[in-house]
């Protein structure tokens, strides 16, 4: 039965003001309550060592290559550009036991095979510890 006839039922919605003031007042209680505590920084006294620095460098080989496909091996110019000259400039240049570190300074518009010719001469000569040497952009 239905007495209200011409009158329309209006929308049900939820008053969300007042459940944000109560979570605000919440919010400023904890803020407020809350205790802050400093963690005590910790007082390490580091170990000292007697024993000295090493003093020896790492052997290395500077391979310079230009754009036009000239090799350097550590300042002196190469006459030969074949793979077994640059093998045996290689192990010219090596004085002890150890093996060297190759760094391959390469122009960044030569060949690919001039650097190819690096890489072949010195698995050649037995020098796997192969490098490449770069510059980082201006903008960088």
């Amino acid at each position: 039965m239905n007495f209200q006839r011409g009158k329309r039922h209006e929308d049900l919605e939820m008053n969300l003001v007042p459940l944000i003031d109560v979570l605000l007042v919440i919010i400023i209680f904890l803020v407020v309550s809350a205790t802050f505590s400093r963690t005590s920084e910790l007082q390490i006294n580091l170990p000292t060592a007697e024993a000295n620095a090493t003093q020896e460098k790492p052997l290395t080989i500077e391979v310079g290559v230009d754009a036009t496909g000239k090799y350097v091996i550590n300042g002196k110019g190469l006459a030969d550009k074949s793979v077994a000259s640059i093998s045996a400039a290689l192990q010219a240049v090596v004085t002890g036991g150890k093996e060297p570190t190759v760094i391959i300074n390469a122009d960044a518009n030569t060949t690919h095979q001039s650097v190819v010719n690096v890489m072949e001469a010195s698995r050649i000569a037995g020098y796997t510890h192969i490098t490449f040497a770069t510059q980082a952009k201006a903008g960088s």
